[in-house]
């Protein structure tokens, strides 16, 4: 995510942070290979750097892992199990972003919708103008994935959007790529994603 937004917006300053030193690596040759400027700490959520917890970012952007420990089907890969398996409470996610944004920054998170209690939970007195968008796989479909907004010091109500639609037609044609031409701008030619209310970048 951070990859397509140094992408999309040039100049901007970016830090990443990857507990796996596969996938640290793997950035930042992404990043290079894609003339993206990234700083990549290889470090755990739980123990930042020194250096890391003296800075202050404008925008924090996650994506924890989507299950509780022991919640999930466990993967055979060693690195999709370390990331698809929640090893740092979600509320640790939150505490250290909100720990990490100026004043009036703004933190996005990606997760799975029954999260969403838990996310609701943690932001309780870090974060204010929580707005929530829902992902929904198919038109009439409970969404399963959310992603949230929310800002340090903001003050607005709680706002749920109507879901995004991310694919066409009630069923899946057959076709492994079958995305909304909405969604296909995002993930394919390098488009915002619409946020209701907000123009874009």
């Amino acid at each position: 995510a951070i990859l397509c937004l140094g992408a999309r917006v040039p100049g901007l300053g970016l830090t990443g942070v990857e507990l796996q030193r596969e996938y640290a690596d793997l950035a930042g040759r992404n990043a290079a290979a894609n003339g993206v400027a990234l700083e990549v700490v290889r470090a755990d959520l739980a123990q930042l750097p020194a250096e890391l917890r003296q800075q202050r970012f404008d925008h924090v952007i996650a994506n924890p892992p989507y299950f509780r420990a022991g919640a999930h089907r466990a993967a055979t890969d060693a690195g999709r199990r370390v990331a698809l398996g929640e090893m740092t409470p979600l509320s640790d996610w939150v505490s250290v972003a909100a720990r990490r944004l100026v004043d009036r920054g703004f933190l996005h998170m990606i997760q799975r919708s029954d999260r969403l209690p838990d996310l609701l939970g943690a932001l309780a007195g870090r974060l204010g103008s929580v707005e929530v968008l829902p992902l929904s796989g198919r038109a009439g479909r409970a969404p399963e994935l959310i992603i949230l907004s929310a800002r340090k010091g903001g003050r607005a109500a709680f706002r749920l959007h109507a879901p995004v639609v991310m694919h066409p037609g009630p069923v899946h044609d057959g076709r492994r790529d079958s995305y909304t031409p909405e969604i296909e701008a995002v993930l394919r030619h390098g488009a915002s994603l619409d946020w209701p209310g907000r123009s874009k970048p």
